[in-house]
């Protein structure tokens, strides 16, 4: 007979102290395991252990956590009373367009909205990215279907990539919220998918949204006491808009009246610079507001749900998934877009129109254009703003510098790479915006970009670079109710595109003489900042679009003639201008 014991003793020997400390443990966690008092149901019937610790969030009434709960948006796990349990598989934002189709696209709540707004421009950068692209020679096309989603997932990547990828990638949807922590706020408050335009901080979350706090160069450092939950809203305040779009076009800011000055810092406040600052460090100066933002028109009042959100077609420029432009409100019969959809907050009352506050309320009547003067024959091809616009941030010459020397942060994959990008202009300016033809019309236009690009290898040495200059469209957002005299488009060479200078005509032949020289470009031209054609209709640069182009030389020759008549014929309404013929000669006047 064997001495060894009997297995059923070693399993007993094995199990009955396992189950012990088995049932010493789950006797100790549920003594320590604090149960609640009630079971919490959502208004629907949900089981939401979520309220039991967070029973303090007060959110608007289409998101009351009584009736939603806290799951349906953040996930985790309802059922679970433990802190662990309940918070895993949690996301932060539910507008992170990385987990929306569970979060905000679940049926029932937004189905529709996650494809469409990862298609939209905010969304995909389309438009930046394959101008950029095409631009410094890396594309055959400026409509090149790529994306940030796709440079998120292939992580691809290139001169201008990498030009996109470290000094422009934060304005997008893609983007997460407080994903640099090291960064200013105004990088952090950035982005966020749905949440970039619905959520505002709540009251006592000691956070704002105003240009003063973007400007602020170093993250608040987070509080240890509880903050208060963000408020989804559908109202979108203006900042949330200039949060994005207070660089390049600058429309942001230009609608409230903010012109990004020089460096200098001026006009000084006690001897010291300027306290008016942007985000960047970027002084400012405070003009002339748009007559909309004057009357406390928010962006939204103007720029349709489908517009901003998209309509679901990935689009490759803002011109094709914009719907709106003044006439749209400013006719005969407002309210319907140029795709054929009708303006909700567009109203008839009793003999006229009016426009509905979506923010506010106020009810803002509708004027159509004065006949006299948008309506003049000779004016047709102007756009309402080529001469409603009075002024338009022009940024002149862009110099970008790639050194190999040093590292730069990847904004899309929030590592350091190689390649220090440095960005500066040569200055900026806000008189006289230049006009240009744009197919049909007459059109604001302004630097976009100038890019003079230099390149330093690892060793420090000048390794090529290039230069690009280009004119682009714009709707500056800086509608006045004058309208610009006749003077400013007729005898002004820089409104015509031939730069800051004088233009005479002598012995019949029109010369402009310029006052900036120049800067040589790489293919040994010479070619001024804000010269974009000769007075015989030469393009000096290039437009932005392919159908966008300055004045050719007759248009050139036949504004500037009426501005000679503008010394006698000073308005529109002038007998000399009824049936005008520009081959007729004046009958007092001899020109020169």
């Amino acid at each position: 007979m064997s001495g060894k014991p009997p297995r059923r003793l070693i399993a007993a020997l094995v199990i009955i102290p396992f189950l012990f400390m088995l049932f010493v443990y789950l006797f100790y966690r549920e003594e320590e395991t604090e149960r609640p008092q009630q079971l919490f149901v959502t208004t629907p019937g949900y089981v939401e252990m979520c309220l039991n610790c967070h029973q303090d969030v007060h959110l608007d009434a289409a998101h009351d956590s009584r009736v939603v709960g806290c799951s349906p948006c953040h996930l985790g796990d309802a059922l679970a009373i433990d802190k662990d349990r309940a918070h895993r598989g949690m996301v932060l934002n539910p507008g992170d367009l990385r987990v929306v189709e569970k979060t905000c696209g679940v049926e029932g709540c937004h189905p529709a909205d996650p494809h469409k707004v990862k298609n939209s421009l905010m969304a995909t950068n389309r438009g930046i990215l394959s101008t950029l692209l095409y631009y410094w020679g890396e594309r055959d096309t400026q409509d090149a279907d790529i994306t940030v989603e796709q440079l998120l997932k292939s992580g691809e990547t290139s001169l201008a990539l990498d030009y996109f990828r470290k000094l422009c990638a934060t304005c997008h949807l893609w983007k997460q919220k407080n994903d640099m922590p090291e960064a200013p706020a105004f990088f952090n408050e950035k982005g966020g998918g749905c949440t970039a335009c619905h959520s505002v901080p709540a009251k006592g979350s000691g956070k704002t949204a105003t240009l003063e706090s973007m400007a602020a160069e170093i993250q608040p450092p987070a509080k240890k006491k509880k903050k208060p939950h963000p408020l989804i809203i559908k109202k979108i305040p203006e900042e949330n808009c200039i949060r994005c779009h207070n660089r390049s076009g600058r429309i942001g800011i230009s609608y409230t009246g903010i012109f990004e000055s020089e460096g200098y810092g001026t006009p000084y406040k006690k001897g010291h610079l300027s306290a008016n600052r942007l985000p960047g460090n970027r002084f400012y100066l405070k003009i002339a507001e748009d007559i909309h933002h004057k009357k406390k028109m928010a962006c939204i009042d103007c720029h349709t749900r489908e517009e901003v959100m998209g309509n679901g077609t990935s689009y490759a420029h803002y011109e094709e998934q914009l719907e709106i432009g003044c006439t749209v409100c400013h006719s005969i019969a407002p309210g319907v877009t140029r795709k054929g959809n009708k303006l909700t907050n567009v109203k008839k009352e009793k003999d006229h129109y009016i426009l509905v506050g979506r923010n506010n309320n106020k009810h803002y009547p509708l004027k159509p254009p004065l006949p006299a003067s948008c309506l003049y024959p000779g004016h047709k091809r102007l756009t309402c703003e080529s001469c409603h616009s009075t002024w338009v941030p022009q940024c002149y010459g862009c110099h970008a510098k790639r050194d190999k020397r040093e590292t730069h942060l990847d904004k899309l994959t929030l590592k350091e790479t190689k390649g220090w990008w440095e960005e500066g202009r040569s200055y900026i300016r806000y008189e006289k915006p230049m006009l240009a033809v744009w197919g049909k019309k007459v059109v604001i236009v302004t630097p976009g970009c100038q890019d003079v690009v230099t390149l330093i290898d690892e060793k420090g040495k000048v390794k090529g670079g290039f230069n690009r200059f280009t004119m682009a469209a714009i709707s500056p957002h800086t509608t006045q109710e004058k309208g610009r005299d006749c003077a400013d488009c007729h005898r002004s060479p820089k409104t015509l595109g031939l730069g800051t200078g004088t233009v005479a005509k002598k012995n019949g032949t029109w010369k402009f003489t310029p006052v900036d020289q120049g800067v040589e470009t790489l293919n040994g031209k010479t070619v001024g900042f804000d010269n974009f054609v000769t007075i015989d209709g030469k393009p000096l640069q290039h437009g932005s679009r392919k159908n966008l182009r300055p004045f050719n030389g007759n248009e050139l020759h036949r504004i500037l003639r009426v501005g000679l008549c503008l010394r006698c014929h000073k308005t529109y309404d002038d007998p000399a201008y009824r049936n005008y013929d520009p081959r007729r000669p004046c009958p007092v006047y001899k020109e020169p």
